[in-house]
């Protein structure tokens, strides 16, 4: 029976040699293999990654595990359900909530024996008696409920205070080492072993009540991450040791809480706070802990992801636009900023702000390979990105991503043109709604945009002229405004809006162009992000070419000409010196793409029975 040979590939007892003899379980049981008999979604606390507790059998015991967020994607691609065979390939035993529990970290799930029904008579796991080294926390949620748990009173552990330690440590003077997806309120006594991915400057604070300062740390190990934080005392003791990209052995007391998710871009519903008595040691072995863990976002998906959202992302630098300073409303400081825009395979593009230090000292040349980790998401101009403080940017990374992008870049991706998000959210109520793809003919014969509502429909025609004159307007510097400035005369620009000058404008694209496609002709308006897409130039780059009478400015119109594209656009009536007008406005575009054409047609010709 299959049931007998799936019985036979699990490893009886090997889930009280894990916890109760973990000599016995390395040398008799190297690669245990176990049931899922459970799998139960945890709640995260607002945009903390997802988490899962699963229960593993060995058929005489079974145990609570929870799933590392690296591994999650066993559940998302449906490997892993409930009466799978798994082969525990990294795990730690741990104690969390006064209970034994299994973190997995990496597994193999064994799909050829399918889901069978739970294999033997497993009972909950008894431990050898031992000083409990957790006791829960006030208000800690009770467990009872999950799979095999009864309510049960804990008993508390006395506090130990540890110095703090500076020299070089290794593994052993630690013995077990927690993995950071394990950490959590109820933990009372632990060790982490971890990188420093990320660090900041020393920030400091006036208030009436009085002043201090603070800095942050982000720690990285196989399991996750975490962001800790050091204030007054611990910041003058801890930020001179803490050093980036170096490995570090962190032990309790220091306190877990929930995690500030305003201020922090890792996936992790709790963050570290440095104690007076927190132990830090810097380790010996610096080889054995990730450099940088990163989880992509496509940018063709960034339509899909909400607005504020902290993302990782990886692109080619396609353009790096000069250094420009603002001025923020509230504070009335200075800040430096500059524009990046970034490609990918999926063939859109994104524009990028880095800010402060970072914008002044980029040098990265154009084409070179740039992922970013945490990055926040706006929906100005459809979707645009902003590298937090908090986050870091690695430049031609060795990591197979970018070998990825680079290969596919110097193979084709150089010649490509790219779409981007432009005005999908207004287009789209940002839902990504399907807009009817029309003929010319068809827009007028439905009369889009003559009733009192705003129609959307896209449109695949063929540019066939653009408007030379007032292709472009000189734009106000600050985030998020962009209105006209006015020539001062005297070498600034002014904003009435903002009510500050800068030194110069930033020209954006208002473009008029006529589009045909075989059924007639149609006259469309675009703003900046289309008009980058169908100009493959910034309106600033465009602009400076006209004003030295460049006769590539001419030819940059010429090669716009003729391009055939995929228009979504906006119907509406509008009024233009007292008379009654439609106004078609183009609020995104992409190349067409030719083989998901080629599949319509070829859909379209079953149809026929051709």
């Amino acid at each position: 029976m299959a049931s007998d040979l799936a019985a036979s590939k699990i490893t009886p007892g090997v889930l009280d040699a894990i916890f109760n003899d973990p000599e016995r379980r390395a040398t008799d049981f190297p690669v245990p293999v176990c049931q899922c008999v459970q799998i139960k979604p945890l709640a995260s606390q607002g945009n903390g990654a997802e988490r899962y507790r699963v229960v593993l059998s060995d058929t005489k015991n079974f145990v609570q595990s929870m799933l590392a967020t690296g591994a999650n994607h066993f559940i998302h691609d449906q490997k892993l359900k409930k009466g799978s065979l798994v082969r525990l390939k990294q795990f730690q035993a741990n104690a969390l909530k006064g209970k034994k529990i299994l973190v997995i970290m990496d597994i193999d799930v064994l799909e050829e024996f399918g889901e069978p029904e739970k294999i033997g008579d497993p009972q909950a796991l008894k431990m050898k008696d031992e000083e409990e080294d957790v006791k829960p926390a006030p208000g800690a949620v009770s467990g009872a409920g999950f799979y095999g748990n009864k309510p049960a009173q804990q008993p508390a552990a006395a506090e130990r205070s540890i110095p703090t330690r500076t020299g070089p440590s290794s593994s052993a003077a630690h013995g077990n080492i927690y993995p950071i997806e394990a950490l959590s309120p109820y933990a009372h006594k632990w060790t982490i072993k971890a990188r420093v991915s990320n660090k900041s400057e020393i920030r400091t604070w006036h208030k009436q009540s009085g002043e201090g300062k603070l800095f942050s740390v982000n720690l990285l190990d196989e399991s996750g991450e975490i962001k800790a934080t050091g204030f007054n005392e611990q910041c003058d003791q801890l930020y001179d040791l803490f050093q980036e990209g170096s490995v570090y052995y962190i032990s309790s007391p220091c306190r877990v809480q929930l995690a500030k998710k305003q201020f922090t871009n890792l996936p992790n519903d709790y963050e570290l706070t440095f104690d007076r008595e927190t132990q830090v040691e810097k380790a010996e072995d610096q080889e054995n802990v990730p450099q940088v863990r990163f989880n992509f976002t496509n940018i063709a998906n960034l339509q899909t992801v909400e607005k504020d959202t902290t993302i990782d992302i990886i692109g080619v630098l396609k353009e790096v636009a000069d250094v420009n300073q603002i001025v923020s409303k509230s504070t009335s400081k200075p800040y430096d900023k500059r524009e990046l825009t970034l490609v990918d395979d999926s063939d859109f593009s994104v524009r990028l702000t880095i800010w402060g230090k970072t914008a002044t000292a980029f040098d990265a040349q154009p084409e070179s390979i740039v992922a970013f980790k945490g990055a926040k998401v706006s929906d100005f101009g459809g979707r645009s990105l902003s590298l937090l403080s908090s986050g870091s940017m690695s430049l031609d990374p060795d990591i197979p991503e970018a070998h990825k992008l680079r290969g596919w870049y110097d193979t084709h991706g150089r010649s490509n043109t790219f779409a981007s998000h432009s005005g999908m959210a207004s287009a789209g109520a940002a839902g990504g709604r399907q807009d009817p793809v029309m003929s010319i003919a068809k827009v007028y014969e439905d009369n889009l945009g003559m009733s009192e509502s705003t129609d959307y429909f896209s449109t695949k025609a063929t540019i066939v002229y653009i408007k030379q004159e007032n292709f472009a307007y000189p734009a106000c510097l600050s985030e998020g405004c962009n209105k006209k400035v006015t020539d001062m005369g005297d070498g600034t620009w002014r904003c009435e809006k903002c009510d500050i000058s800068h030194p110069k404008p930033e020209y954006r694209y208002i473009m008029s162009l006529n589009v045909n496609d075989h059924t007639g002709q149609l006259w469309l308006s675009c703003f900046d992000d289309v008009g980058r897409l169908v100009m493959g130039m910034s309106a600033d780059q465009l602009m400076a070419l006209k004003d030295s009478d460049d006769p590539a400015a001419g030819r940059a119109f010429e090669e716009a000409n003729c391009k055939t594209m995929l228009f979504k656009c906006r119907a509406k009536m509008d009024s233009f010196q007292d008379q009654q007008r439609v106004r078609y406005q183009v609020t995104g575009a992409s190349p067409v793409n030719y083989t998901n054409e080629a599949q319509k047609l070829a859909e379209l010709i079953k149809l026929y029975n051709i």
